[in-house]
């Protein structure tokens, strides 16, 4: 009986961490099936191995994409690592006016 009371908390920590383990990787599952689902044509989008291309065409279970101009290549879905979102307006916006700010402060003089 002694033996059983000290072996219970180590399987109620087991049981914990499992529970936990599971549905963090549930989660991930259920994101990257929905990222998929969520594709269309003409999506920039990021591959697993760090290639960043536009989607011309999906099937079922591949996707082609356009890497160059002109070049499209066959990919399983599952190398879909994520979308790129295109970027907003303001973004750039803020952007140009550090780039002036910089050319008006002589930042950018190479003689300097």
């Amino acid at each position: 009986m002694e033996s059983l009371v000290l072996f219970l908390p180590f399987l109620l920590i087991m049981v914990g961490f499992v529970y936990f383990s599971s549905r963090r990787q549930r989660r991930a599952m259920q994101a990257t099936i929905d990222l998929h689902e969520s594709l269309q044509p003409g999506d920039r989008v990021h591959t697993t191995s760090g290639l960043e291309a536009t989607i011309v065409a999906i099937t079922d279970d591949t996707v082609d994409l356009e890497i160059a101009p002109g070049v499209v290549t066959t990919w399983m879905k599952l190398a879909v690592r994520d979308k790129i979102l295109p970027e907003d307006d303001a973004d750039l916006d803020d952007d140009a006016d550090v780039d002036d700010l910089e050319e008006s402060e002589g930042l950018n003089d190479p003689g300097r």
